[in-house]
């Protein structure tokens, strides 16, 4: 039986409910909310709090709820705000990477958040940026080797967590003592690392996009220098290293790629015999699969590129004692390279031609003003003229 959708802005009102506000880190698209059925095909819902905060709680009330409502729900103690940011089958892909199960226990959803709730939560929201400052002046006086980067308030304010970051372990029983006497709230203390860090702090990359572990990274890969010499990235710290100190987290995006390309190619430290002479590694693109030899161990001299299939055949015929009369292989010809449009010309010749236009508009505007005043004063000679001339 085919079924027919409403259709709303031309997406047939499917893809709308999905979207939500883009306003929150780690924001996932629900491309299949608004599909019939699909809020009922589990009871647990995805929500999130702040910044990179998210949990996971089950509808036993079954509320209608959709994606950007604001809930209540049960926390230790009394109760959270939160925003619902996914419902229905996603939800159970992404239990997936936190490793639960639809059997787990899960935290109940109270109810909708109510306009007294708001009121409440607004007031905790406010206090936690004076709570940092003051805190991290505590932890000062107290001689503790720690930072207190964030504070996250609970939404009916009674309960705080504070995000810390410390190289040792950090003896902070007094500390919580001296937090629960000033702001009489429940404390809990919560260690994240550097990455977590700039992910909750957010910022602008060299990419000149969001920052990864801001956006959608949940997961925080280890990442090696390892990564950058698969890439033939050059080993500079200032380059490598995001926001947050350390190594990019997308040095291992391409990684794979590249290891996987890396295949067909040679080792680098095989030389290749010929009867010119011995060829030695200089440096090789392994996108393009090729692969540059030098007749100097330490200088270019004599480069040669080939591709990787003909280095291999090279060093077969090396392991058979044959050596070739070259690299190359009569009538190879080299691979067109793709060309830059900015490395043809400068990018300023259409500066260039805009203005000569101007000068050749003007210089002709000029041209026929001149021919308009000439024939202006043959006219006016012809008026003045005598009779009978």
């Amino acid at each position: 039986m085919e079924r027919k959708y409403k259709e709303n802005n031309g997406c047939a009102g499917i893809c709308c409910h999905g979207c939500g506000k883009m306003d929150a880190p780690l924001n996932t698209f629900d491309w299949l909310a608004g599909i019939p059925g699909n809020e009922d095909y589990t009871d647990i819902v995805e929500v999130q709090f702040k910044n990179t905060h998210k949990g996971y709680y089950k509808n036993s009330n079954n509320i209608p709820l959709k994606k950007g409502d604001i809930v209540a729900v049960e926390a230790m103690p009394g109760h959270d705000i939160g925003t619902v940011t996914m419902t229905g089958r996603l939800v159970l892909m992404q239990l997936k990477k936190t490793r639960l199960t639809p059997e787990s226990e899960f935290k109940r959803i109270y109810r909708k958040a109510r306009p007294v709730d708001m009121e409440k939560y607004a007031e905790a929201k406010a206090r936690e940026h004076d709570t940092m400052i003051r805190s991290r002046q505590i932890a000062k006086d107290l001689n503790l080797d720690m930072k207190i980067g964030d504070v996250e308030y609970q939404g009916d304010g009674q309960k705080a967590i504070f995000y810390y970051i410390a190289d040792n372990r950090v003896d902070f029983r007094q500390l919580i003592k001296v937090l629960a006497d000033v702001f009489k709230i429940k404390i809990e203390m919560k260690q994240i690392g550097a990455r977590q860090e700039a992910g909750r702090i957010g910022g602008i990359g060299p990419c000149g996009r969001e920052l990864c572990c801001a956006t959608f990274t949940t997961n925080f890969v280890s990442v090696s220098t390892t990564a950058a010499r698969f890439q033939d990235i050059s080993l500079n710290p200032q380059k490598l290293a995001g926001q947050c100190a350390k190594l990019k987290c997308c040095l291992n995006y391409e990684v794979d790629a590249y290891v996987e390309a890396s295949r067909n190619l040679p080792n680098r430290d095989v030389e290749l015999e010929t009867q010119d002479g011995t060829y030695y590694f200089f440096k090789c693109d392994i996108m393009r699969g090729e692969v540059t030899y030098s007749t100097d161990k330490h200088i270019p001299a004599n480069l040669v590129t080939i591709s990787g299939k003909r280095a291999f055949a090279v060093i077969e015929m090396n392991k058979r004692g044959e050596r070739p009369e070259s690299l190359q292989l009569n009538g190879e010809k080299e691979c067109k390279r793709v060309v830059d449009l900015l490395e043809q010309e400068n990018i300023n010749r259409f500066d260039n031609a805009q203005r000569s236009g101007k000068k050749h508009r003007k210089n002709n505007g000029n041209r026929s003003n001149n021919r308009d005043r000439k024939h202006d004063r043959r006219d006016k000679n012809k008026e003045n003229a005598p009779k009978g001339e």
